[in-house]
């Protein structure tokens, strides 16, 4: 198994190399920013600001992913990945100073995780589109297995760390670690190369007519639309499933900070072993279709048994089996759009996903939070766990979506654009025409 990874590694290349250990690195470190922050929130403030929390956050990604997503098509990534990273430390040393000197105001908290958020809208759509320019297309299933298994590894890793600092040496000590690791992230990803883009004339125009590019390719395509709009009913359950009310489900429990570390490192323990093999490997048994649509399955039914169960040991086993439900996921469908979409339009059509998705963000914890109000955080936790597993059932009506799964890796590569070139010809021509006349 070593020899075999040892092979993949070398194939793929150095540079990539840099990227895999940037990545890890960088989930390392939001995985102990997100096992402190909420643990800090919830002790100083409750479950109503932890709400609140969250829905804010989910609103700054949803009005700042799409508006700079789409300089990843423009601007050199790795330029983009170390801005956004160099973004993150300064915010984490703020926190990291907030905290040891025992300063807590939510307001302020918010207003200083708003900026992580917006980093990540610069980070996310350059990497998770880099891998297409870093290494060959033959390579690029064992590249984005690879990527998706180092920042699994950060993942698993991430909340230990946290989980840890906090049992310890307390809030401070995490935000402390979360801001090394970061500057580390971020000195790696500058030594990706920089591959030369062209951003053009036209500034804050053409920045606009490429935002709506991606949009407009997006709703042309039919499988993109519907599977955009069944994903959007799944993460409304998942996002708060995964996010605000595991420290809340943790603290119902009575259990300390290093039993939510636990939870967040066993969901990426989980992702961890579907991207080492599990996934891959259910997708061979039951096909890609039916490995994707069951991977959300799996996701909603462990949920649901998450928030049903009060045994701690059992609780972690649910969260590590949402992680391969969720590495199933990731894995059979993302490999295969990231080869289907123009190279030129990849980080736009993310981005619109990503957009849509942060409203889903925004959503879920809202309700949550309300649902809260009202009900314990047990039955709400099961509700949200069983309407993901109801929703995935949506996906069996998206057109073409069989098909799409069912190809090879290299009959997928530029599919969209075979299958949907009207999609791109009036994306491009809406962006190359100027702003006057247009709605």
């Amino acid at each position: 198994m070593l020899d075999g990874l040892r092979q993949r590694l070398d194939a793929v290349g150095l540079p990539f190399r840099a990227l895999l250990l940037s990545d890890a690195l960088m989930l390392l470190a939001m995985m102990v920013a997100r096992v402190a922050v909420p643990w800090w929130i919830v002790h100083e403030g409750g479950a109503g600001h932890l709400a609140l929390y969250a829905v804010v956050q989910a609103v700054v990604a949803f009005v700042s992913m799409p508006l700079l997503s789409p300089l990843g098509d423009r601007y050199s990534k790795r330029l983009l990945i170390t801005l956004g990273l160099l973004i993150f430390a300064a915010e984490g040393a703020v926190m990291a100073t907030l905290a040891t000197l025992g300063i807590y105001h939510l307001w302020l908290v918010i207003v200083l995780e708003a900026l992580p958020v917006i980093a990540m809208s610069l980070i996310l759509p350059a990497s998770l589109s880099i891998a297409a320019d870093l290494v060959p297309a033959e390579r690029f299933a064992d590249a984005l297995a690879l990527q998706k298994s180092a920042q699994a590894f950060g993942r698993l890793i991430g909340p230990v760390l946290g989980g840890t600092a906090l049992a310890v040496s307390g809030t401070a000590a995490a935000l402390w670690l979360h801001w090394v690791m970061v500057l580390a992230a971020a000195m790696l990803a500058w030594r990706i190369p920089s591959i030369a883009r062209h951003p053009g004339a036209g500034g804050a125009k053409r920045w606009w007519r490429d935002l709506r590019a991606g949009l407009r390719a997006t709703w042309s395509i039919p499988i993109e639309r519907g599977r955009i709009a069944i994903s959007f009913l799944v993460m409304v359950c998942f996002t708060p499933a995964v996010g605000m009310l595991v420290p809340l489900k943790v603290q119902s429990l009575g259990l300390s900070g290093a039993w939510l570390g636990a939870c967040e490192a066993a969901l990426s323990l989980g992702m961890l072993a579907g991207a080492l093999g599990v996934a891959a490997w259910l997708a061979d048994y039951l096909g890609r279709y039916r490995a994707a649509i069951g991977g959300i399955m799996l996701e909603g039914l462990a949920l649901a048994l998450a928030g049903f169960t009060n045994n701690p040991y059992l609780l972690v086993i649910c969260y590590a089996v949402t992680g391969v439900g969720l590495a199933m996921v990731m894995l059979v469908g993302q490999t295969h759009r990231m080869l289907a979409i123009p190279e030129d339009f990849r980080a736009r059509i993310v981005a619109v996903s990503m957009m849509v998705m942060q409203i889903a963000g925004t959503l879920g914890p809202g309700l949550a939070g309300i649902a809260l109000t009202s009900i314990p955080v047990r039955e709400v936790y099961v509700v949200f766990g069983l309407a993901e597993f109801v929703f995935a059932f949506g996906y069996f009506l998206v057109p073409r979506y069989r098909e799409f799964l069912a190809l090879g890796h290299e009959e997928v590569r530029g599919w969209y654009g075979r299958q949907f070139p009207g999609a791109f010809r009036r994306a491009e021509s809406d962006s190359d025409l100027p702003m006057s006349g247009k709605s």
